[in-house]
């Protein structure tokens, strides 16, 4: 990628060669920190003392407390032998004043040199100005970066009475491809990812309140598995044989409660070779747990309550916006089946229909289906096409056709349905859950089903694992299993409109 300098960036390169010339190291190898901004600006008292003025008042003074803070200029005001400028830490903002008198002549010289995003290091006391305004007392500045870019600082100017913003950087395309800019210009962009973590760390930390074992494992797999997706495919060159990156974790992690133990779970980046629009991107991120000697009912419940938790350690409530729309994450859910869910929509009971006559009802409801689709992708059509978009608060829909969902346990009751359950929010899936299979043959079975739905063309069905089968056969205990979905989780926590917003680095087209 090639590009004409302009005129600023020509002139950030005359002060970078200027200040070399003056003897200064325009990329300093470190700088300690003793503070930073939103901490002085919480705990400013600490900085002040009690003090009399002239006229016999009390007031507060500064302790002239040495701070060392470091951070990115974002706004300059200069005032011939003093200058303000407002420095961004990792926190928030904060002003900074300096003098000549105090630096030094040659060391103002060299700030006069300084540009907008140069990131700087400063020592100094925090006092207040007139205005009142807390601030740092700059005794020493030094830079630590040169930018040789300039920085697209959002302005502000009033027209016709009105505030007007101008030089914005908020074309999502150029954000989503230069987010380092993103997260420089937009803090409130910064804040959706420290909420992110957040999440994940709560999340953890309720999974090992149970004593549950994270793990780890493998990205690059022999066979694919653990979910109906298209893989991304590679070579191995020193093995000579095709890998693929994991499209879920599933079949590992039952392996691991094979070996004996008790409940295990992993976040992992998982890759499917699939359309992106909003709600997808091509890799992303959901954590999968499984739990011996459980059952998709006591999964329900163990869900529910670790998005609640979530909930309330990030708002405080159970409440919140997403997308304008109110949603309530107190528990418990509402629980309805799948075909109970469709009925009462379309007003046709599905269940137990032949794919003639599912192909004949949905022509009847003007859906347009795909010739190569089973019964089971039939139905999750209808579903997603009447039911889903609907289900705005926290719902559980149970109970799946067998068809849909080659490795969850056929259901105790309900002949052709198994133990399976989604949780819908905001209109999306959010998670997915069974009571695990864990008859072999059964299973085998059930991968043989998906070859021949494979060779009618669904390039996302199921391929045979031998080796599974196989860890099968020595015993797997009755277990639950469940994954949830990090991204769409994320997205609707913080009300956040695409995928692309909750991922740093979301995967686009070249430039």
């Amino acid at each position: 990628m090639s590009e004409q300098m302009n005129d600023q960036m020509i002139q950030r390169r005359k002060y970078l060669d200027d200040l070399r010339t003056a003897g200064v190291n325009p990329f300093a190898y470190s700088w300690d920190i003793t503070a930073k901004s939103a901490d002085i600006l919480t705990n400013f008292a600490k900085f002040f003392t009690k003090a009399t003025n002239e006229a016999g008042e009390t007031v507060d003074a500064p302790t002239k407390e040495t701070v060392s803070l470091a951070g990115r200029i974002m706004a300059i005001r200069q005032m011939g032998k003093a200058a303000f400028f407002h420095l961004m830490d990792s926190d928030g903002r904060i002003q900074v004043y300096l003098r000549k008198d105090d630096i030094g002549e040659e060391k103002y010289g060299q700030f006069k040199m300084y540009d907008l995003g140069d990131i700087v290091g400063v020592k100094g006391y925090v006092f207040r100005t007139k205005t009142g305004e807390i601030s740092v007392h700059a005794e020493q500045i030094e830079i630590l970066t040169k930018t040789l870019r300039p920085i697209p600082i959002a302005k502000e100017k009033e027209v016709d009475g009105e505030k007007v913003v101008y030089d914005e950087f908020s074309d999502k395309d150029t954000r989503y491809r230069q987010r380092y800019v993103d997260l420089v210009v937009n803090p409130d962009v910064r804040k959706v990812f420290q909420m992110r973590s957040r999440i994940v760390q709560s999340l953890r930390d309720y999974f090992n309140s149970f004593g549950y074992l994270e793990v780890e494992t493998p990205i690059l797999q022999p066979i694919y598995g653990g979910a109906a997706a298209r893989p991304f495919t590679t070579t191995h060159n020193a093995l000579g044989m095709t890998l693929y990156l994991r499209i879920s974790n599933e079949l590992y992690l039952k392996r691991l409660i094979v070996g004996g133990f008790d409940g295990v779970y992993e976040f992992s980046r998982d890759f499917r070779n699939e359309g992106m629009d909003r709600f997808h991107n091509p890799e992303f991120t959901q954590v999968e747990i499984y739990v011996a000697y459980k059952d998709y009912n006591w999964m329900m419940e163990f869900v529910e309550k670790a998005v609640e938790k979530v909930c309330l350690d990030l708002h405080g409530t159970t409440k919140i916006k997403y997308q304008g729309k109110d949603v309530d994450f107190k528990t418990p859910w509402r629980r309805v089946t799948m075909f109970e869910s469709i009925a009462e929509k379309i007003g046709v009971d599905l269940e137990g229909k032949s794919e003639e006559e599912l192909r004949k009802i949905a022509k009847e409801k003007h859906l347009d289906l795909d010739p190569k689709l089973g019964v089971g992708k039939i139905i999750d059509e209808f579903f997603g096409n009447f039911v889903e978009k609907t289900l705005i608060n926290p719902t559980f829909i149970t109970d799946y056709p067998v068809e849909m969902s080659p490795l969850a346990k056929k259901h105790r009751t309900k002949a052709g349905l198994v133990e399976r359950f989604e949780a819908i929010v905001g209109g999306k899936e959010m998670c997915n859950a069974f009571s695990e299979l864990n008859d072999p043959i059964d299973q085998k079975e059930r991968f043989e089903e998906q070859g021949r739905l494979g060779e009618r063309g669904d390039d996302e069905a199921m391929v045979m694992d031998e080796d599974f089968i196989r860890a099968l056969e020595y015993g797997m205990p009755p277990t639950a299993g469940l994954g949830i979905g990090i991204d769409r989780l994320t997205m609707i926590l913080l009300d956040q409109e695409s995928i692309r917003d909750v991922l740093f680095f979301p995967t686009m087209r070249p430039e």
